[in-house]
């Protein structure tokens, strides 16, 4: 039987974080920050389809249309704890071969700093590709070295991630981070 649900064609990287006395409504201010507050959105888990094209918010957002069913892969975290430090994070990881899917990956939690958050989507993405393609690796060598690993074997083009991270509020209001990649399935 023949695929009937389209595929899509573009995604984009957004993120942002909100505050709010009310859990609901620090997550609708992070996801205006993210400028997706108007769509309906579906989680999708983490396929990158082949030749999907990734292009830039501020182009794909003027796109979006409020109410439409938007499918996304999102990550996000919340507190109402001060001080307690938050991150979402999208990795990303693109091979070579654009007939070939890549990965994305979510992950979300607390402690972290924005920089280990993003390393930690993007290895995990990489990691997620690289094994797919049959890329050996030592999977207990730091992410610097697998990076080199993935890059020499000439079989992924890139890895990249996008983190939004907050310390909550002082004042114990909830604080959500929200990162995603939002698929599209006309190019804008």
């Amino acid at each position: 039987m023949a695929n009937t649900f389209p595929i899509p064609a573009t995604f984009f990287l957004t993120s942002g974080v909100g505050v709010h006395r009310d859990r609901l409504t620090a997550f609708e201010f992070a996801l205006r920050e993210a400028d997706i507050e108007q769509q309906n959105l579906v989680s999708v888990s983490s396929i990158l389809p082949p030749g999907c094209r990734m292009v830039p918010r501020e182009e794909a957002v003027r796109t979006l249309q409020p109410g439409e069913i938007t499918f996304c892969v999102m990550a996000r975290t919340e507190t109402d704890e001060p001080g307690r430090r938050i991150h979402s994070s999208i990795g990303l990881a693109r091979p070579t071969d654009q007939k070939m899917y890549g990965y994305i990956s979510e992950h979300h939690g607390y402690g972290m700093t924005h920089e280990e958050s993003g390393e930690y989507a993007e290895d995990l993405a990489a990691t997620m590709l690289a094994s797919t393609l049959g890329i050996e690796f030592d999977p207990n060598a730091g992410w610097d070295e697998r990076k080199h690993v993935y890059a020499m074997s000439n079989l992924i083009v890139d890895s990249l991630s996008l983190t939004a991270s907050a310390t909550g509020n002082s004042a114990g209001r909830w604080t959500c981070a929200v990162a995603a990649a939002v698929f599209r399935f006309a190019g804008p």
